[in-house]
């Protein structure tokens, strides 16, 4: 199987790669360095995050949970939400509906 997507920087000490969409459903790899952050944000869609390895510490609308490898975490649509690696690790994020911000900046 070929590899799918490109890694591209997003903030600092964390890249994110983005996977072939379907219909309604997307979803992205994204990678981060120990202490590294995902800024705070929201969006109208809704998102689920499996964390792949390492331990991550969430802010979702000012409530804080910790996932390590092989938990989830549901992120509801419009919430508040921001990440930090407690260490180095790797989250698959999905989407829906499809986050035409981040798909219409690649072809």
């Amino acid at each position: 199987m070929s590899e799918q997507g490109v890694w591209e920087n997003a903030e600092p000490g964390v890249q994110r790669k983005i996977l072939p969409p379907g219909q309604s459903l997307m979803m992205m790899m994204v990678r981060f360095e120990a202490g590294a952050e995902g800024y705070q944000h929201a969006h109208p869609h809704e998102q689920m995050t499996l964390c792949l390895e390492g331990r991550f510490e969430f802010v979702i609308d000012g409530e804080k949970h910790v996932i390590g490898k092989g938990e989830n975490l549901h992120i509801p649509c419009h919430a508040v939400h921001g990440v930090k690696a407690l260490e180095k690790g790797m989250l698959l994020d999905c989407f829906t509906p499809l986050r035409d911000d981040l798909l219409n900046r690649h072809p």
